[in-house]
């Protein structure tokens, strides 16, 4: 198969090469949360037609960035992750996802919101300096949504469900049925009190705390 060559000797054409086809940062977003089926990723991004998704898995196959694995116990089947290679592109992506949410306006009719692309942004997010020494544990639920933020020492790991060990405190967001539940709308309704709350409620501070990004002065 043909790939993109822009015929410069850079590290940034070389990436455009291998990832900047359109729908492959999104599929590398989705694979970067966890390994997923075919048909899970043709569900996770909405909007992909068949042949596109069939053929960014195939070039980035033959990149190196994404493989096949065999479903662990007790799944069967196959599914695809991120190589070692793959993984490496996780502090590019949060760069891109900090980025791109400065240039967001209101949310357009018709635009969705991914599990995978919430979970990115509460990395993306994720404040090391004011989570230092810190240890701490939520669950969020949002709608049919839950995803886990688990602070060890200091040290992030996130994920969709709900988290491995007993969240210090769960945090429900309360959303109209006609609001788009995005990050900014779940960080907006922990602000305005529109959560409800089990466990170490003083928790709810430090969430903010660490899961915003300062504004400039």
């Amino acid at each position: 198969m043909k790939r993109r060559d822009f015929g410069q000797y850079c590290g940034l054409a070389r990436a455009l090469e291998l990832v900047g086809e359109r729908w492959a940062l999104l599929i590398v977003r989705n694979l970067v949360v966890r390994p997923r089926r075919y048909t899970e990723l043709q569900t996770g991004l909405a909007g992909i037609p068949t042949n596109v998704l069939a053929t960014r898995l195939k070039e980035l196959e033959q990149a190196g960035i994404v493989e096949r694995q065999v479903a662990p116990a007790p799944q069967r089947g196959v599914v695809y992750a991120l190589t070692a290679a793959g993984r490496g592109l996780e502090p590019a992506l949060l760069a891109l996802a900090r980025w791109g949410s400065t240039q967001l306006g209101e949310p357009q009719p018709g635009d969705v919101i991914s599990p995978e692309g919430l979970v990115l942004s509460l990395r993306a997010r994720f404040q090391p300096d004011q989570a230092a020494a810190l240890s701490a544990s939520w669950e969020i639920h949002v709608r049919d949504v839950v995803m886990h933020a688990v602070i060890t020492d200091g040290e992030l790991t996130t994920g969709l469900g709900a988290a491995p060990v007993k969240p210090d405190l769960t945090i429900t967001a309360r959303f109209a049925d006609d609001e788009l539940a995005s990050y900014r709308g779940i960080m907006s309704a922990v602000r305005d009190g529109l959560v409800d709350l089990s466990g170490r409620k003083q928790l709810l501070d430090t969430f903010l705390r660490v899961f915003t990004v300062p504004r400039a002065a």
